[in-house]
């Protein structure tokens, strides 16, 4: 029985959301249709036990303490000692130990089923607890390329480096049960420009190059190899530097500061300098820009494919939030207007995620040889890259908006994911890059472009909005003049036509009919929650709901 003093407290708690846990983050339909569609449903119990624990209470604190209290840089012992450590919460190698465990990381390059890359692509969307970890885990799978340009390194790291064993700490990296890499690529006088990067490395007569130079951005910088860039006579080159050398000595790489972020602060990205660092020479002298080609494309799609996770992410709390939550009288997800919002919400999501998806299908089969998906990857990615990163912040802060001011704290998690989005806009490639470097695929890879139509054309013929936008974008390629100055509007189409197509042959009904009508009809206004009124609401919430 409820004392009086019960009811009438100030302290009771009423029309507040629970906790979004229990749930399985990879029961979205969209991965789980796509993950069939592109030859990995073997990997589909795997990629389940994967989503179920990033829905528990457990795993969620992981990611939440691991942001919360950021890596400290130790740069000294108490004796005076130089050490260059840097410290991490046990939550944070909680996430480490879960993504290696689970092939997260470099461990498709070792597994020669058809679609382990996909099945990869699906578990790094679904494991999306903390995005700060993912930035070393991503590294570690992209370094795998380009270091194969040297079989001697690769026969060394690479089964360290697949290794599903997560071994942290500094030591003799062939001594240790796994390894995890990293990048250092750009310079305080040049981000994208690294052809302006000023380090050096200077040869050595036991086949040794000796680096030094100062490094803007090394993220995880307790990795236990890195990729750098560095000058030698021939131009830029690359090269593997390992933190600790072959019998235990520490390299000379000495860490200035960790950078203050806005979010990804669990991750601890550096300054470093290179104080005459060993380093061995990975792919042909003053060919480094080539050497890391292959690797760019990795990071960008787990660019594309951690975008993807933090909107579906967001939508999720949206739509559990809405479902909970009442206003004037009935649960907000009854309201026509939030109803709007949340259905335009899972379009864009349902885009992003389908498009990723096909990239990842790409991505697996040109490994394996497939030239043609080899070129398709080469200018979606990039085109994707640039939309779906751009997208992310816009949508993120619109499913915030749907928590109102709950939104706002950093209790209800929406603020972290949208502190995180950002930054894959950023990485490998700004806006600027990511659409310029589309424009240069196609001027010097010709064959790339009909690719990318011949892939929209099979879409042809079943929606007469989806024929339109097709046709426009071939008309943007009847003139080179200007192109630059065009650069955005350019990829911007192709990006939307790319998802349009990928929509319209596999998307339910009332998903492909949304998109087409507001992003490719123009029958839609300048914020989310501005679809026709003729859509099939009801069918498109369905898919947007958390497992």
């Amino acid at each position: 029985m409820t004392s009086t003093h019960e009811a009438h407290s100030t302290h009771v708690v009423s029309n507040q959301v629970p906790p979004l846990v229990g749930h399985n983050t990879a029961g979205d339909p969209v991965l789980r249709e796509g993950l069939e569609r592109e030859g990995a449903a073997w990997a589909l119990s795997e990629v389940d036990e994967l989503g179920r624990l990033a829905g528990t209470a457990e795993a969620q604190d992981w990611g939440r303490l691991a942001e919360r209290v950021p890596p400290r840089l130790h740069t000294h012992d108490r004796y005076g000692h130089r050490v260059d450590e840097v410290e991490y919460v046990p939550a944070y190698h909680q996430l480490m130990g879960v993504a290696v465990e689970n092939g997260l990381h470099a461990a498709p390059w070792a597994d020669g089923r058809p679609g382990a890359h996909v099945a990869r692509a699906a578990k790094f969307y679904a494991w999306n607890v903390d995005a700060g970890h993912g930035c070393p885990i991503s590294m570690t799978y992209a370094v795998v390329p380009a270091l194969r340009t040297n079989p001697e390194l690769a026969a060394r790291f690479e089964p360290l480096l697949t290794s599903r064993e997560y071994d942290f700490g500094l030591r003799d990296p062939e001594s240790k049960r796994g390894l995890i890499a990293g990048m250092s690529m750009t310079e305080k006088q040049g981000g994208s420009d690294v052809r302006a990067n000023t380090t050096t490395a200077t040869p050595q007569t036991d086949g040794t190059y000796v680096l030094r130079g100062h490094k803007w951005f090394t993220s995880a910088p307790m990795s236990d190899l890195f990729l750098t860039l560095a000058q030698t006579p021939a131009g830029v080159s690359c090269f593997l530097v390992p933190r600790v050398l072959p019998g235990g000595e520490r390299n000379a790489m000495r860490f200035m500061r960790l950078k203050d972020k806005l979010g990804n602060r669990s991750n601890a990205s550096s300054e470093i300098e290179y104080d005459a660092a060993t380093g061995w020479l990975v792919g042909e002298e003053g060919r480094g820009v080539r050497t890391i080609v292959e690797m760019v494309n990795m990071t960008r799609l787990d660019c594309v494919i951690g975008s993807s996770a933090g909107m579906r992410t967001a939508l999720s709390m949206a739509a559990h939030h809405a479902r909970h939550r009442s206003a004037f009288g009935k649960p907000l997800i009854e309201q026509p207007a939030m109803r709007n919002v949340l259905a335009d919400l899972q379009v864009e999501s349902e885009a992003a995620t389908t498009a990723m998806l096909r990239l990842a299908g790409a991505n697996d089969r040109a490994i394996r040889g497939d030239e043609g998906e080899a070129a398709l990857r080469r200018i979606a990615l990039a085109v994707t890259k640039y939309y779906v990163c751009k997208r992310a912040p816009f949508m993120v802060n619109e499913a915030l908006e749907c928590l109102g001011g709950n939104g706002y704290i950093e209790d209800f998690d929406v603020a972290r994911i949208y502190r995180e989005m950002p930054l894959l806009s950023i990485w490998e490639g700004s806006g600027n890059v990511a659409a310029l470097d589309a424009l240069r695929a196609l001027a010097k890879e010709p064959h790339t472009l009909d690719a990318f139509v011949a892939e929209a054309e099979l879409a042809s013929g079943a929606d007469a909005r989806y024929d339109a936008a097709l046709d426009r974008l071939k008309k943007e390629f009847t003139s080179f003049d200007d192109l630059e100055f065009r650069a955005r509007r350019i990829v911007e189409q192709m990006a939307l036509v790319f998802q349009g197509s990928q929509l319209v042959r596999h998307a339910p009904a009332p998903v492909a009919d949304a998109f087409c009508s507001s992003r490719l009809g123009r029958d839609w206004g300048g914020a989310f929650g501005t679809l026709s009124p003729r859509g099939d609401v009801t069918g498109i919430l369905e898919r947007a709901l958390p497992a």
